[in-house]
């Protein structure tokens, strides 16, 4: 069998390349979603990416007799590592045949990288943070995967298992199979907390994008602080996420919770745009005619699922039934009103609070992600 040469992509035709190899991964796949090229063109961006103001990263492709055969993307946030008092990096963006020596010598370099920073653990797949795509998709492998969740062949575990990795922690995803069920089980405690004239739930401005932006971002700081994962956003990240969303954001899908005025709550729902970005296969233009953007517009605007991204609640205010009554919001006046389907995910497994409160109104676990750890001691397997 030939060796594995790993290089670091750093030419166009490199990132290029990079960028197109999952095509090849997934050519029969049914329910994969094709990214669209132009945007993984700006997430890796070294210039224009606000992660890269704080934190660097790596990319490498896999080859064997002059074949691409694999590709992983190695980074770091020193940033993150104060804030968690921790020493580790990340691996993301693995994407391999089934061949475990591609697997080792991807995850190799990616620990290289990383072993030659100081770090002395690392943890994946995580692109750059949690609020990126992350984690190995190891149940659910038939459904099509919604906005910014992963997907993947079910072989993966096994490689990344077979380098020594252990598992860290699972995420779940939720599908709302029964919304008007939902919204009985929680009218009850949702008028119970109009009474109390405490608590004012409204549908976001988004004709003031900015001025809500801080407002969730306040939320966010305090509501996320004790999850595992919590990275803190800089002012410039959050704002590049947020324009990454506007052109989708709907008003019935973005509610705030505010006690006297002040922010506590919030819940954001994203329509599935990868309905959308199927039917065009990663291009907006195609022999320099827009039919890409076409299709993409056409079909945007008959989106009928919708993911549960976020929903938080500041420490002081929890157990005041404001994350039911912003989940009943999002049942009510999207679900129930204006006939949406969908998820709420990436849910922690340690995050017990919530999973027993979407297993009680009725929502069924469909789909299991993986986060994997290991020690840059370790010695890579042959």
């Amino acid at each position: 069998m030939p060796e594995i040469e790993i290089t670091q992509a750093c030419s166009r035709s490199d990132l290029n390349a990079f960028i197109k190899f999952p095509w090849r991964i997934y050519a029969n796949d049914p329910v994969w979603v094709p990214p669209l090229i132009l945007e993984r063109k700006q997430f890796l961006n070294r210039k224009k990416h606000p992660f890269y103001e704080h934190g660097d990263a790596a990319l490498f492709l896999a080859r064997r007799s002059g074949e691409i055969v694999g590709r992983i993307m190695a980074s770091d946030d020193p940033k993150c590592n104060a804030l968690h008092q921790s020493n580790l990096g990340f691996f993301g963006m693995f994407e391999s045949i089934d061949d475990q020596q591609v697997a080792n010598a991807l995850l190799a370099a990616a620990a290289d990288w990383l072993r030659q920073l100081g770090r002395d653990e690392i943890i994946g797949p995580i692109d750059y943070s949690i609020f990126d795509l992350c984690g190995v998709l190891i149940e659910g492998f038939q459904f099509p995967p919604m906005l910014l969740t992963a997907h993947n062949p079910p072989y993966y575990r096994g490689l990344i298992e077979g380098c020594g990795f252990e598992k860290e922690i699972d995420l779940y995803a939720w599908w709302f199979s029964n919304p008007t069920e939902a919204a009985k089980r929680l009218r009850r405690l949702a008028g119970a907390l109009e009474k109390r004239r405490e608590i004012t739930v409204r549908q976001g401005n988004l004709r003031d994008l900015a001025g809500e932006s801080r407002k969730l971002l306040q939320i966010y700081d305090q509501a996320w602080q004790s999850n595992w994962g919590f990275v803190q956003f800089t002012e410039r990240e959050f704002e590049f996420m947020t324009n990454e969303l506007k052109p989708i954001l709907v008003p019935e899908l973005v509610w705030l919770a505010e006690a006297k005025g002040e922010p506590v709550g919030f819940i954001l729902c994203v329509p599935d745009i990868n309905v959308a970005l199927r039917r065009i296969n990663g291009r907006l233009t195609t022999f320099g005619l827009p039919i890409g953007l076409a299709k993409l517009l056409y079909y945007k605007g008959r989106i009928k699922t919708v993911r549960l991204v976020a929903l938080g609640v500041v420490p002081k205010y929890r157990r005041h039934g404001i994350a039911e009554m912003l989940v009943l919001r999002i049942i009510e006046e999207a679900m129930i009103k204006r006939g949406f389907i969908g998820e709420a995910s990436l849910i922690l497994e340690n995050n017990h609070m919530m999973n027993r409160f979407l297993k009680a109104i009725g929502a069924e676990k469909y789909k299991t992600y993986r986060i994997f750890r290991r020690s840059l001691e370790n010695k890579r397997p042959d």
